[in-house]
């Protein structure tokens, strides 16, 4: 019998992308051959379609499932359409409807993206009539220099950019110019950005990114070739704006690196120890009121608190069981998880010699 009063174990979600990549996320995951490619991205309990122009043949892609009773699948969607309020919890359900109202994903980069921003809120609902901006934040789970350039991100316009420079640049397509108009940051495993939306970005190569994101998939790009050769549809680079529009996407306030560095590259900080566990807030409300990521190092027992709301669990190291009122299931690396609001009280137990680090994402507060 189905019920829904339990954790789930979600399948495996590779996503297509312009952006080449995917083999330390195959490693991480188990993968015996592992090996980079056009999937570099797992979405994690997700409930939206990836925009991907020239593939719509691909039927849900980007859409989460889950498995139950010996093998069954059925979408993150339907699973939330049999009892909204008991799933995502029913203050939820009353500010944001059946949407999960957050995304995660888990990248690795085996080059650079291209340049890209994404709306705000403001900006999303006047030109996408979209009720969700595309704010995100990166936790640099790991990263792979292989002979090449140490790991970094860009973020942000140096100062003296203005909208009229940015669009002769891209007009140009001069690569170099774009890249020498933001802010290059090398990265170092454990490091969390917040990128707001509006604020130009790209990811360099070699990182292995968790992201938490608001849950659409609007992407500008300003590179119409990737730094590989790929030509890039002149659909995914405006998202069905224009070129012209697209510009009022950009938020082109001037920043330093080091406002950069106090504002946006949040310090984790330890929130909760037990004898058998470790607590820490990676990227809380208090800096953004789009979505929250805790992290736990787990020896023994952890207790997980739902607060009436819905979460997703990512095991990034360990290996253990997920225990709940009538239930456990084996959990391991490179494994998700959804986590149902009508379930209040749940564990996870280190069964092994091994740390357990696990991240739990949450949706607005």
């Amino acid at each position: 019998m189905f019920s829904i009063n339990n954790p789930f174990k979600l399948c495996s979600n590779r996503v297509w992308r312009t952006y080449t990549g995917g083999k330390l996320l195959e490693q991480w995951q188990g993968c015996e051959e592992a090996a980079d490619g056009n999937l570099p991205e797992e979405w994690i309990a997700s409930v939206i379609n990836a925009n991907n122009p020239g593939r719509e043949h691909i039927q849900n892609e980007g859409y989460s499932f889950i498995e139950f009773n010996g093998g069954r699948k059925i979408s993150l969607n339907q699973l939330i359409g049999i009892d909204p309020g008991k799933v995502l919890g029913n203050a939820h359900i009353a500010k944001y409807g059946e949407s999960t109202a957050v995304l995660v994903k888990m990248l690795d980069s085996a080059e650079r993206l291209t340049i890209q921003v994404h709306p705000d809120d403001e900006t999303a609902l006047k030109l996408f009539n979209s009720r969700f901006g595309k704010t995100e934040a990166w936790y640099i789970f790991g990263k792979r220099e292989e002979n090449r350039e140490k790991p970094y991100i860009l973020f942000g316009f140096k100062p003296g950019i203005t909208r009229d420079m940015w669009v002769e640049l891209f007009n140009k397509q001069d690569i170099n110019g774009m890249l020498e108009a933001m802010h290059k940051l090398y990265v170092e495993a454990g490091q969390v950005y917040l990128i707001e939306g509006g604020i130009p970005h790209a990811i360099g190569s070699g990182c292995l990114v968790l992201e938490i994101q608001q849950p659409t998939d609007y992407t500008i790009r300003v590179e119409k070739i990737t730094p590989k050769g790929l030509i890039i549809p002149d659909e995914l680079c405006h998202q069905g704006l224009g070129f012209e529009k697209m510009f009022d996407c950009f938020n082109y306030d001037s920043l330093e690196k080091e406002e950069i560095l106090s504002r946006w590259c949040i310090k984790p900080e330890v929130i909760k120890t037990g004898n058998e566990y470790t607590e820490k807030e990676l990227i809380g409300y208090k800096n953004t009121a789009h979505f929250r990521m805790i992290s736990a190092e787990i020896t023994g027992q952890y207790p997980l608190e739902q607060c009436l709301t819905y979460s997703s669990l990512v095991i990034l190291s360990g290996e253990g069981e997920l225990l709940w009122d009538g239930g456990s299931m084996p959990i391991r690396q490179g494994e998700t998880y959804f986590m149902p609001a009508c379930v209040s009280k749940a564990f996870i137990r280190n069964t092994s010699k091994k740390l357990i680090t696990v991240i739990r994402c949450f949706p607005p507060k």
